[in-house]
């Protein structure tokens, strides 16, 4: 019976041992689109609700729901930083408009970020 060969490595190119593998599924991939983010926060964990808000429907969904550490939300910021600069390097200053919704209060305590 023949077994399937495995490809062998190619010398030319070093093996990263830092790579890491990701899998990324057709359904995620497709993404989801959100007009408002809520963080909260605790004393281990930071949560951000990613929501979409429709003009004229009553009630706003989450559309994902993710839960960091405080060190990998500091990393999120500093390279959604990074990539704003790149961004607006390339195709100029994004344009805000003044933000003077309400807070949304998720019950963690402190103060809740409105993005």
């Amino acid at each position: 019976m023949n077994q399937p060969t495995q490809p062998e490595a190619d010398a030319t190119q070093p093996q990263d041992p830092n790579a890491i593998s990701i899998e990324l599924s057709e359904e995620i991939a497709e993404g989801e689109y959100a007009n408002l983010a809520m963080i909260a926060h605790s004393n281990s964990e930071f949560v951000i609700d990613f929501i979409r808000l429709m003009p004229g429907l009553p009630k706003a969904k989450v559309k994902s729901r993710i839960i960091l550490t405080p060190e990998h939300a500091k990393r999120l910021v500093a390279a959604l930083n990074e990539n704003i600069e790149r961004f607006e390097q390339a195709n100029g200053t994004i344009k805000q408009q003044p933000n003077d919704g309400p807070l949304y209060p998720m019950g963690f305590g402190g103060k809740v970020g409105e993005a």
